[in-house]
Order: C-alpha cells, then sequence, then structure tokens
C-alpha cells in the first residue's frame, strides 16, 4: 500500500485518550484497540486519530494526525506492555495495529459539537477535505460504495491464513502427533487413543 491519502483509501477514526497513546503511535508503530471495543473491520488503508480533552486546550477534541495501517495482529495487554503485568486487563485481548510514520495535518479537523466518538469509518476523499468531524460522515450517495468496501475487506480477512495451519488430512504418524502434543497419550499404529 503506497503512504499516500488516496480519494479511495478507507480511514478509521479512531479515539487517542492520552498524549502517550499518540507518542506510542509516533515512535513505536503502533496503535492498540481492546478487541471487545474494536469496529467489526480493521483492515483499513489509514488510522486518523481524534485526540481527547487529555491533549489540553490547544490540541483537544480534533484529529491533528494520521498514518498509515502496515498490519494488524491479536495479542495481549501484557504482552503490548511488559512492564505492567499486573494491570487489572492484562490478560485482555487487543489488537495490536502496525503503522507508518505519523503524518501531521496542515490544518486540524476540529469536533466543534461533536466531542464524543470512538471510531468512524471514512474515505480519503472527506478526509482531505475535512475541516469538522461533521465533514468526514459519508453521504448517502458514497455509503453504498464504503459499506462494499468494508465488506471486501472483512471478506478478505476471514480468508487470511498465516501458513501455520496443520493440515487435517496430512498422513502423520500418531506417536509424533502426541510428541507434538506433548501428552502422556500411547498411540498403536492399528488403535484409537488409549
Amino acid at each position: 500500500m503506497p503512504d499516500i491519502l488516496t480519494s479511495s483509501a478507507l480511514l478509521l477514526v479512531c479515539i487517542t485518550p492520552s498524549p502517550r497513546d499518540l507518542e506510542i503511535a509516533r515512535l513505536f508503530g503502533w496503535y492498540r484497540i481492546p478487541l471487545r471495543f474494536a469496529p467489526k473491520v480493521i483492515d483499513v488503508d489509514f488510522l486518523a486519530f481524534y485526540q481527547t480533552a487529555a491533549f489540553g486546550a490547544d490540541h483537544q477534541w480534533c484529529i491533528e494526525s494520521y498514518a498509515e495501517v502496515r498490519g494488524h495482529e491479536l495479542t495481549t495487554r501484557s504482552q503490548l506492555f511488559h512492564d505492567e503485568p499486573e494491570h487489572p486487563r492484562a490478560n485482555e485481548e487487543y489488537y495490536k495495529i502496525q503503522l507508518g510514520e505519523l503524518k501531521m495535518l496542515s490544518q486540524p479537523i476540529l469536533a466543534k459539537e461533536w466531542k464524543r466518538l470512538t471510531f468512524l469509518y471514512t474515505t480519503g476523499e472527506l478526509f482531505a477535505k475535512a475541516r469538522t468531524l461533521h465533514d468526514l460522515v459519508v453521504g448517502a450517495e458514497e455509503r453504498r460504495d464504503l459499506w462494499r468496501a468494508l465488506c471486501e475487506r472483512a471478506r478478505r480477512e476471514e480468508e487470511y491464513h498465516t501458513g501455520n495451519e496443520l493440515e487435517l488430512d496430512l498422513d502423520l504418524d500418531p506417536s509424533f502427533l502426541a510428541f507434538l502434543a506433548n501428552s502422556n497419550i500411547s498411540f498403536d499404529q492399528n488403535s484409537t487413543v488409549n
């Protein structure tokens, strides 16, 4: 995926709860979304970062930056933050979204009357012209195209395979499988599990 914002690019506007989250995106190149709150499709081209009140009067309630999405994986919070093993959500699952370089907008996209936002899908065309969050809302005539693109991405994610899946129809020796499972189950070549 090229690191340019095309008019047909799919963007996910996501909440950035604190400046620390934006620094992680900038320095380490990733952003996290708790699985239980994640939108249905995270396979988008770019993330745009909506900043909350935690950013202070000069930088709150707006989008000032975005980044290309380069991939994602499912992990736990404790794997993301090794220094917080006792965190109450340490074992919860999160999407870790790998990002390209953080790009700054020449003019922030302001919330105006909108203050509460979690996720919002939009297009590169709308994002490039937007001055307020309301400008990012996909109109009725474009909604069908956006929905079709998101469904296509969701299907593509369902078809994703890591290449590590075990082929069930492989003719493997049962004793080898028991060894891999590290079990005490013994197999006889001509029988079932003992």
